[in-house]
């Protein structure tokens, strides 16, 4: 008996030990017709990182990486099925390519070499991600996959949410040998637009189903864009220092975030725009890093772009399902690098989202994944 009761703990200590492999989602859920085209899932693998992506709206819908024991886990939020991208009732932008503008643009309006667009409002009586339909309901065509690269193109057709001009756009997501998703943006366009590409991947370093409190930010920037009840930017960079805002190092994100100031109380939480602290113009640089303290993964932020946005997934409400568990209020972080939102309307900003005819708007994003070493 008594050797009974040894094995028996010998084997729960060992079933205890166990390492979490990658679990791949179903192809054969998303393989569907929609507006005429197929939408399909597929997988890339480099490294130790696995990554399924669809073709409809270029979205991320699971990612694995290791953790410090070598156990693997889905950091990302999504669903396991497209009809739940289609008809979905919760967060829009789930690991989607947002734009043609990403962010908001004040009113729905922008003035463009004397002309002025009224584009489709909604987020109130703003424009958000591109409009109606943006990039991220677009069914994106395949130009070429392979094990560790996926090559998208799609055209928004002038007109499209009261943009003008024809906008053609490749997206290239990439698994690299050192742990890192690449994003290369490229578009042009036959008439005086706006280009703002970003990804809208959420994070969540310990999986679907937990918040993001604990995680750690650092945010390579001195100044943030202050912004109205509509989360428009007012116009103000305003310096980080001594504020919940200060990410200059490491801090737990939910360590400031109920503090009583006027900028949380407007994104209810994090949702602002961090002027990044570049050493150049147009080269890739560290924007931030995200680290998740048990189980050491951390997520380095590399961009070419000036802006970063942070969001802390302050709308999410609880209800919605995902592959894994369940969306909670606070259940991800969402690190977009763009040009500053509403650029296009703010005397301030230099960086303007215009793209002209004859001219290639590109835009490179790094999603570099570790285990961090104990300090």
């Amino acid at each position: 008996m008594k050797r009974l009761v040894l094995f028996a703990v010998a084997a729960l200590m060992l079933a205890g030990c166990g390492k979490k492999q990658v679990q791949l989602l179903d192809a054969a859920n998303f393989n569907k017709e929609v507006d005429g085209k197929q939408v399909s899932l597929y997988t890339l693998k480099n490294g130790d990182v696995t990554m399924q992506v669809t073709n409809y709206g270029g979205r991320v819908v699971a990612l694995w990486t290791p953790d410090k024991r070598g156990s693997y886990e889905d950091i990302t939020l999504g669903y396991d099925h497209i009809d739940k991208y289609l008809d979905n009732t919760g967060e829009r932008y789930l690991g989607a390519v947002v734009g043609r503008c990403a962010n908001r643009i004040a009113k729905g309006c922008f003035t463009l070499n004397d002309s002025v667009y009224q584009l489709v409002r909604n987020d109130g009586q703003n424009t958000l991600h591109g409009g109606a339909l943006g990039t991220d309901r677009v069914v994106w065509d395949v130009v070429n996959a392979n094990d560790s690269c996926l090559v998208m193109h799609t055209v928004l057709p002038d007109g499209q949410d009261g943009f003008p001009g024809n906008l053609d756009i490749t997206m290239t997501y990439t698994l690299t040998r050192g742990n890192a998703f690449r994003i290369d943006y490229a578009a042009t366009t036959d008439q005086p637009t706006l280009c703002n590409l970003s990804n809208h991947t959420f994070f969540n370093l310990k999986g679907e189903g937990n918040d993001i409190l604990d995680h750690q930010l650092e945010i390579n920037s001195k100044w943030m864009l202050a912004v109205d009840t509509t989360l428009i930017p007012t116009g103000f960079f305003v310096s980080v220092k001594d504020t919940p805002f200060d990410f200059t190092t490491m801090h737990p994100i939910g360590e400031r975030i109920g503090a009583d100031h006027v900028q949380l109380e407007r994104g209810h939480g994090y949702d602002h725009n961090w002027i990044v602290s570049r050493q150049t113009q147009h080269e890739v640089e560290h924007v931030a890093t995200l680290f998740e303290p048990k189980s050491r993964r951390q997520v380095e932020v590399l961009s070419d772009q000036p802006g970063l946005q942070f969001y802390s997934g302050n709308f999410f409400d609880g209800k919605a399902q995902g592959k894994w568990g369940t969306h909670v209020y606070r259940g991800a972080v969402a690190l977009e690098t763009q040009l500053f939102p509403d650029a296009v309307n703010q005397e301030k900003f230099t960086e303007k989202p215009i793209l002209n005819p004859g001219e290639t708007y590109t835009h490179t994003c790094i999603y570099q994944f570790s285990v961090a070493p104990r300090k």
